[in-house]
């Protein structure tokens, strides 16, 4: 039996872009481009026509914008899209503003000669991950307004005891990511006991209007992560985008390092990392937390971590946009508890 191919909406106001984006897609055997738009108006109206599995947008258009755009086409039918963002602050500002209303994942607008064919294979890739039928049924149930009573509780686990405390939460996550952890920060308070490490996949222009987003939204205080910074409880901190952050004790602190990357890492910043490092510098002492994202990072981190003593948490596979980071870690028997994303937060305050 051939697998059903994902089909594509592309809405941009440039047809140089519009083509650009078809002729990068053109050539994976399971993606078909189904239909152009040139403004959000006519993307609301192509995306009732077609219903296509996913819809590359654009932010900046004519007649109606694409955040516009993107909460319009969600609300009607929970299609999973992904936008194009200039890496600028005032773009990663917009492009975090779609991820609010609705949009799943981003990519940088970068398609000169020089990365050409990485780029195309990114984009294939992403299109894949977030196009197919499971995440077009779990986007129906995120996006859907939750009901008034709490959903059953997981029988089959019973959170395990961990002796001594912890004195680190690590949050990792990829594709869905940005709105994961938000959602799980605004859940805590403001006094919460333990320093939080934050790793997800974006680009260096992205990471501190998101790190600025996430302190006006949450109660505990958030950064963009610097060399040097002494880990302080009730305050989180943002892996920088581009770069890699670890964990080194100095003295009786520990205090962060920001490192370029290097050429043979895959991701920048990179959850086995700073994961990693934690998992060195006290071993039994952290609580990680995988959520929704595309490949395996942090699997690696989460083993030496268990190894350790440590305990991982990873989120479930209903809530995620992307089952990817959080299957690869349950699936190798590392997940001490699996938890839907509403109940992460208010399940992690219980256990500090």
């Amino acid at each position: 039996m051939v697998a059903s191919r994902v089909r594509v909406l592309v809405v941009d106001d440039s047809a140089f872009f519009r083509r650009r984006i078809a002729s990068m897609l053109g050539d994976v055997p399971m993606i078909e481009v189904v239909g152009f738009a040139g403004d959000g108006q006519s993307a609301i109206i192509e995306a009732r026509r077609l219903k296509p599995d996913v819809i590359t947008m654009d932010v900046e258009m004519p007649v109606l914008d694409g955040i516009s755009a993107v909460r319009r086409i969600v609300a009607e039918n929970p299609i999973p899209i992904l936008m194009f963002s200039s890496l600028t602050h005032e773009g990663a500002k917009a492009t975090l503003d779609a991820l609010d209303a609705g949009a799943v994942d981003f990519l940088p607008k970068q398609f000169d000669r020089s990365n050409g064919q990485e780029a195309s294979k990114l984009l294939a890739r992403r299109v894949l991950a977030i196009g197919s039928r499971g995440v077009n049924r779990r986007l129906g149930t995120l996006l859907r307004p939750q009901p008034a009573t709490k959903p059953p509780v997981r029988p089959a686990v019973a959170a395990p005891v961990h002796r001594g405390g912890y004195k680190l939460v690590a949050i990792g996550a990829s594709t869905g990511g940005p709105v994961a952890v938000q959602t799980l920060l605004s859940a805590l308070p403001a006094n919460f006991p333990l320093p939080i490490l934050i790793v997800v996949h974006m680009p260096a222009s992205f990471t501190p209007a998101y790190a600025e987003r996430l302190n006006t939204q949450s109660a505990v205080a958030v950064k963009e992560a610097a060399d040097g910074d002494r880990l302080r409880p009730g305050h989180a901190y943002l892996a920088p985008g581009g770069k890699q952050m670890i964990l080194e004790r100095r003295g009786e602190d520990s205090v962060i390092r920001i490192k370029e990357s290097s050429a043979d890492q895959t991701y920048r910043p990179c959850v086995d990392v700073s994961f990693g490092s934690a998992a060195r510098l006290m071993p039994s002492d952290v609580l990680a937390i995988i959520l929704t994202g595309m490949g395996a990072d942090g699997k690696q981190a989460a083993r030496a971590l268990k190894e350790g003593g440590s305990t991982v948490w990873s989120q479930s596979e209903e809530s995620c946009v992307v089952y990817g980071m959080p299957q690869s870690v349950e699936k190798a028997g590392l997940s001490d508890r699996v938890l839907d994303l509403a109940d992460i937060g208010p399940s992690l305050i219980k256990a500090v």
